[in-house]
């Protein structure tokens, strides 16, 4: 029998049904609010008029270019205005952006830029000598865009002076018209995971995905027109969690920051009276322990959004002490960054420090705009009981995901199993449906907010002339939430090697960020049929004494971006 609401008259149309695209968030800002302060960048600032003028600028000189639908292009910039204004430009002009990880290896950039197809590069000249490394290992030439903002005294990347970021925004005109992408489901920007076996895994994003997440993230940490937003987050990570678009949602003002760095966070603060900020603990951390002479007192509450490692408790509390409220969020790459949220209950007001503290560094319950989260038995897809206690893996399923891996369908279809999101992380399922994180089932380790892979370090080591074994596990630190532990069995013909040799051996072939702060010497607890225990290891690595440590592992003390 007929569906009566199924009437050809009552199907999709262009006045009823448009596709979801954050892009139209600037367009709105820039007409409702077009006086109203968006970016304040040092002494720069730009109004939302202006913003929407140059990311039109911007989309125009790209197509001008020869930029096409489709096509990818890459940006590795600190958190200045032209990554901001490439998350709106790049996809009006219809192309997907890839905000590069600047903290990787050049090897690692240059696969990036060749499996994306990269059709343009867009780099700060702070990351000069990277970027021509990176160009080196990709072994073709791309055109080159180049940004010289602040004042680094940095030389031209390329052998030729390229053209500056600000002359290239003058190829292209602010009246340009752009249209939004005829899918929702077209790509709009491309991440690069750590992954676990090697070479950097590609996630592709969607412009529905991007639109719902950052309304989620404007509703889940209260942002509004009043927000002064400060990007203390990197806007590679997740495209900025998507704050790059939330915050525009909203007509909140942008407050770029080059460099983390204690005294600039605390006066930007104090100046701007900043009111949201987001950061790896390692970021919560840092600002706890700033000397004194770098702390600002400032008179109103700011909000602290956390992810990664759970923060510790010690420093939740300190945080609090110093005028911040700290939101705990949990999500990957592969949900656009935050897919979980510790929400807050008033009964816990009430709770002893210590234990509401312990409550807030659970991840939580699932954002607004994702569907659902479960804990299941990966083999049998059943849900563990709620008692926080039984581990299952962590499964999210929602509008808030990934297409997929980019030229990987395999890795695609393994996550997605049974239509479900296998976040590869274990977690338990508390009787108040909050979910708790409980260990990293493919042994990643989250090192100031950064996904190191074990496998990827144990490879390097291997490499090394007098190691016969090695395996690289978590080892819990007060500054960075963990950071690699290497465990070394040496040849016999080996000869006196000590921590520090392996240090630099790692230090040259590896990011210093991924380099292990602690090595260990002896044989590997094995199973039966030779594998290697890294539960064992886990718990050795808790207990290694810090003398282990060497002068060149530890990074140094303004390293914390590293």
């Amino acid at each position: 029998m007929e569906q009566i609401y199924d009437a050809p008259h009552l199907a999709r149309n262009p006045a009823n049904c448009a596709a979801l695209t954050p892009l139209g968030f600037l367009a709105r800002a820039a007409a409702i609010y077009p006086g109203k302060l968006a970016v304040i960048d040092g002494e720069r600032r730009f109004t939302y008029r202006q913003f929407d003028e140059r990311c039109r600028r911007f989309a125009d000189a790209l197509r001008r270019r020869g930029i096409a639908p489709g096509d990818t292009v890459a940006v590795m910039a600190p958190n200045v205005p032209a990554l901001l204004e490439a998350h709106y430009a790049v996809p009006m002009a219809g192309a997907v952006l890839n905000a590069l990880n600047y903290r990787l290896d050049a090897r690692s950039i240059g696969f990036i830029l060749g499996h994306g197809n990269a059709k343009l590069l867009i780099a700060d000249r702070e990351f000069g000598p990277l970027a021509r490394e990176a160009l080196r290992e990709l072994g073709r030439d791309i055109p080159l865009i180049e940004i010289a903002d602040g004042d680094i005294g940095a030389s031209p990347i390329g052998v030729e002076r390229g053209t500056e970021y600000e002359d290239f925004l003058c190829e292209g005109d602010p009246a340009a018209s752009w249209a939004p992408p005829a899918d929702e489901w077209d790509a709009i920007s491309l991440n690069y995971t750590s992954g676990t076996t090697g070479n950097p895994k590609g996630v592709v994003y969607h412009h529905r995905g991007a639109y719902l997440n950052a309304l989620g993230n404007a509703i889940t940490f209260g942002l509004d027109r009043h927000s002064v937003y400060l990007w203390t987050l990197p806007m590679f990570h997740c495209n900025g969690w998507t704050y790059t678009w939330g915050v525009t949602a909203v007509a909140g003002t942008h407050v770029c920051l080059r460099r983390v760095d204690p005294a600039p966070i605390f006066a930007a603060i104090a100046e701007h009276r900043v009111t949201h900020l987001c950061g790896a603990p390692i970021v919560l951390n840092m600002l706890v322990h700033a000397p004194q002479s770098a702390k600002r007192r400032f008179d109103h509450v700011v909000e602290a959004a956390t992810g990664g490692a759970a923060p510790p408790s010690a420093v939740i509390e300190a945080m609090q002490l110093m005028g911040f409220r700290v939101t705990h969020l949990y999500g990957l790459t592969e949900s656009y960054g935050p897919s979980t949220v510790c929400a807050w209950q008033e009964e816990w007001d009430a709770l002893p420090s210590g234990e509401r503290a312990g409550n807030m560094a659970r991840q939580g319950v699932q954002y607004l705009t994702l569907d659902r989260q479960r804990v299941a038995d990966p083999a049998r897809m059943e849900d563990v009981p709620a008692d926080g206690a039984t581990i299952g893996e962590l499964m999210l399923r929602g509008n808030t995901l990934m297409k997929g891996y980019l030229a990987n369908p395999q890795a695609t279809e393994e996550a997605f199993a049974g239509g479900w999101f296998h976040t590869g992380d274990l977690a338990v399922m508390h009787k108040d449906g909050y979910i708790e994180v409980k260990d990293r089932s493919k042994d990643i380790i989250i090192s100031g907010g950064e996904n190191i892979s074990s496998i990827e370090v144990e490879e390097v080591l291997y490499r090394h002339p007098m190691v016969m074994e090695a395996a690289v596990v978590a080892r819990p630190d007060a500054v960075w939430g963990e950071t690699p532990c290497a465990f070394v069995t040496l040849k016999p013909d080996a000869g006196a090697v000590a921590a520090a040799d392996i240090i630099l051996w790692c230090r040259a072939n590896l990011a210093h960020y991924k380099v292990p702060k602690t090595v260990l010497f002896g044989p590997l607890p094995k199973t039966s049929t030779g594998k290697i225990q890294k539960y064992a290891l886990r718990e050795r690595a808790k207990e290694a004494d810090a003398s282990f440590e060497t002068a060149a592992s530890r990074p140094p003390q303004d390293e914390v971006s590293r």
